[in-house]
């Protein structure tokens, strides 16, 4: 294989040919261009120079090559010859430092390390909501508008958070959520969120724009047995959906979960604007005519499939024998038509506020479910919510209104950042236990399965619930 200089890969930097290096080895991504995801510009911002930082930070070692076939690979170069790249550096947070992980005694407190520690750039994309994000925000809210009827005398002196999740022991009712990009936080990425699950006894779902490959993660399980799921975000070339379940399938996980509440990416503005480069040469023609947005989210995700309908449960069917689970669903009647569908599983999810502003929150869907149609609760189907979910309480709310488990996302980022990685994922579920366990016992609660309807006074929500629905 030819040795490339870095006076040779310099010339390569436009649209007609763009070359990159990646650790050493230099692809020629000309042909490429217009199938990136994120859009053309971001290769050719980095074309003819050393691209290896920027692409570690998103993508598994072995993609390029999958992607690109051994044709495209030009040649190895040795770095040092590289021009080095002008990059403007992240903006200084007034501090990096950590607190001690000893120091953090609830789930909010690691959001506030996040904050001063992680790159801006990182922040805003973990951060963010969609537009004005008030959907962000009421996620929380609907949880503080339901209020807790505990009942007493009951004997609570040993409490169990056992259940089972698609028939697989968990040691709590939560489970982490698929958050993608998980490098950006910390370095072991999503490897640190399956060491840290296993250690926990709870369960991962594994997202499709992780940043460590689905057999990196499945090695970093605790034990051959850990449970993870997988979340498949569906691709606009189906046959590649299909490979990519079959080798999600070798790796050994046990349930694919399908998102479908973002056929489109939301609009995060924060994500968008911490992307934006002052540049004082810029072709204002190049602005107003580029389509593709720069933000992480649309750069990572622009392959998603806006063409999906219910057909794609039966399109899974003979794709996998392995479970059935839809994330997204938003109404009631979705809920109903996903039980009909006979899918093992639904996630009450509006994308943690992150696709559509002013989506209603989960908690509000489930409280539909729980009045237009009880009938879907406890059957063959189980029922998730994720989004908005900080505390024990939130926990209990949720699964007397029939959730069978809940899902933490954001805390997840948010608790590994800092130089905390595994250790603070831990932390942060330890404490959601403690939380559970102590309001269950003042709930009367022994176990899971002891928490009840009347438990919960849900009247102030109902109050923002839809009047009528048909089924």
């Amino acid at each position: 294989m030819a040795i490339v200089e870095g006076t040779e890969l310099a010339k390569h930097n436009s649209r007609q040919s763009c070359w990159l290096a990646i650790h050493g080895e230099v692809w020629d991504t000309t042909d490429f261009l217009e199938q990136h995801p994120g859009g053309a510009n971001l290769i050719l911002k980095l074309a003819g120079k050393d691209a290896s930082d920027e692409y570690e930070l998103f993508h598994s070692p072995e993609l390029v090559r999958d992607t690109l076939g051994f044709n495209a690979r030009k040649g190895t170069i040795d770095v040092s010859t590289i021009p080095s790249l002008d990059r403007k550096p992240e903006p200084e947070s007034e501090a990096k430092k950590s607190p001690p992980l000893s120091s953090m005694i609830c789930v909010n407190d690691f959001e506030k390390v996040a904050e001063k520690t992680m790159t801006p750039t990182a922040w805003a994309y973990v951060s963010s909501g969609a537009d004005d994000e008030i959907s962000m925000r009421e996620n929380a809210k609907a949880y503080r508008k339901i209020f807790l009827r505990g009942r007493i005398l009951r004997k609570v002196g040993r409490v169990d958070c056992s259940t089972t999740i698609l028939g697989h022991s968990s040691a709590l009712p939560i489970y982490t959520s698929p958050v993608g990009l998980a490098k950006l936080v910390h370095p072991s990425g999503e490897c640190a969120i399956a060491a840290a699950a296993g250690k926990e006894g709870c369960i991962q779902v594994v997202n499709t724009v992780s940043s460590m490959p689905i057999e990196d993660i499945m090695e970093a399980r605790v034990s051959k047995h850990q449970i993870i799921f997988w979340q498949l975000y569906a691709d606009k070339d189906l046959e590649k959906s299909k490979s990519f379940i079959k080798r999600a399938e070798r790796a050994g996980v046990a349930a694919i979960w399908l998102t479908v509440d973002s056929p489109v990416v939301g609009n995060r503005e924060r994500d968008e604007r911490s992307k934006s480069v002052i540049d004082i040469e810029e072709r204002l023609e190049e602005v107003v005519e580029t389509t593709q947005s720069v933000g992480i989210a649309k750069a990572n995700t622009g392959f998603i499939n806006a063409d999906l309908d219910w057909d794609m449960v039966d399109w899974l069917r003979k794709a996998t024998k392995l479970p059935i689970v839809i994330k997204g669903i938003q109404s009631v009647e979705d809920a109903v038509t996903a039980f009909n569908h006979k899918v093992d599983g639904i996630v009450l999810s509006n994308h943690g506020g992150r696709s559509q502003d002013t989506a209603q929150p989960p908690l509000l869907t489930l409280l539909e479910i729980d009045r237009y149609a009880p009938h879907i609760l406890g059957k063959h189907m189980q029922i998730f919510v994720d989004g908005g979910i900080r505390r024990g309480t939130d926990i209990i709310k949720a699964l007397a209104l029939g959730a069978n488990a809940i899902g933490i996302g954001r805390p997840v980022l948010y608790s590994m950042s800092g130089g905390y990685g595994e250790h603070g994922i831990r932390r942060m579920i330890q404490l959601l236990r403690n939380e559970l366990q102590t309001n269950m016992a003042f709930i009367g609660a022994s176990k899971v399965g002891d928490i009840e309807r009347n438990m919960i006074n849900t009247r102030e929500l109902e109050r923002m619930m839809v009047g009528s629905v048909k089924l």
